[in-house]
């Protein structure tokens, strides 16, 4: 792409410590799952930190994201905290949802993360209706939807970005195409080889950029951002990337070429953004290691309070999910 708006070197730390976080969480989730210690659905984020932070640093306190059951690394890219995220993840009462929501169901409005659905492609609808709030509003935010390749095949998308356009929403979707939906191959499932192209059908910018590429991913999202801002209406951005697990934790991924899986790994975009930074001499080696350790200390203090903390009494089974009892 040319005509990006430039990284510069702040930018690249702030987008480096997210990518750190969400590295660094995720290991320590499937470290605590092969302890036995977590016991939930997980669908890990490796490989796909870029996306999140590159984007959330385009963003501010008051625009809102939706996302999807393999979504935590957006919501702590925008903010969500480690020690309601770990209780939650955890089932503790100390939960951003009392340890109801779970893995499937991550919730933190003060911080914007707004929904994690587990239901497929229902962030765009979600993410819809918040530009639409936001629009009334007046303020300037933004909505971000972020969905799956596969989510960009049902009714729902088409429905969301239709709406969008027509009315000029601030919304931006962000298709996380990491080449599988599920078990099946991007090839096997969708009949356009750029799914920006779709954005065409609806009147609204789309484009297509190596999510793995911190310079594409960073200014394809802030021209975006931009333009939702200035009243210009949405953005559809596919960001193509890779995950580095199978569709969630326990899944072997023998699906995926053996040739394929190592080529993703050996081109590790956080591996690569951490020489990036110290190419630009945007940080030291010594100043990332101090940076890595402070994060990792920081979920390790989560992950003791989270399990330190009480389970949900009884009482609270059917609390929060009616707003009076029924039976």
């Amino acid at each position: 792409m040319s005509n990006l708006p430039v990284l510069d070197a702040g930018t690249l730390l702030e987008i480096y410590k997210k990518a750190a976080l969400i590295r660094y969480n995720d290991m320590r989730v499937i470290k605590a799952m092969k302890a036995g210690l977590l016991m939930t659905p997980y669908y890990s984020p490796a490989g796909q930190e870029i996306i999140p932070s590159a984007l959330s640093v385009n963003l501010n306190d008051g625009d809102t994201i939706c996302t999807i059951y393999r979504g935590t690394h957006d919501m702590l890219a925008k903010g969500f905290p480690l020690g309601p995220l770990w209780a939650e993840l955890a089932g503790r009462i100390t939960g951003s949802c009392k340890g109801k929501g779970g893995t499937m169901h991550l919730t933190h409005p003060e911080s914007g993360c707004m929904v994690t659905t587990g239901v497929v492609g229902s962030s765009m609808p979600i993410a819809t209706g918040l530009g639409w709030s936001a629009k009334l509003e007046g303020k300037g935010h933004v909505a971000v939807a972020n969905f799956g390749d596969g989510a960009a095949n049902i009714g729902a998308f088409h429905e969301s970005l239709n709406l969008a356009s027509l009315w000029k929403l601030p919304v931006i979707f962000i298709c996380q195409n990491n080449r599988y939906a599920e078990h099946t191959s991007f090839a096997n499932s969708t009949a356009v080889d750029q799914l920006s192209k779709r954005a065409a059908g609806y009147g609204m910018a789309g484009v297509t950029v190596n999510g793995n590429d911190v310079d594409e991913m960073y200014g394809a999202a802030k021209i975006a951002v931009d333009r939702a801002r200035a009243g210009e209406g949405p953005t559809l951005i596919e960001a193509l990337t890779f995950r580095f697990n199978g569709h969630l934790i326990g899944d072997a991924a023998g699906y995926i070429p053996k040739d394929e899986m190592a080529s993703a790994k050996q081109n590790d975009p956080f591996v690569t953004l951490r020489k990036r930074v110290l190419v630009d001499d945007a940080a030291s080696e010594e100043a990332l290691d101090a940076i890595d350790a402070d994060i990792k200390a920081r979920i390790e203090e989560a992950v003791k309070a989270a399990f330190d903390a009480e389970w949900p009494d009884v009482s609270e089974l059917k609390r929060d999910v009616f707003a009076h009892e029924l039976a």
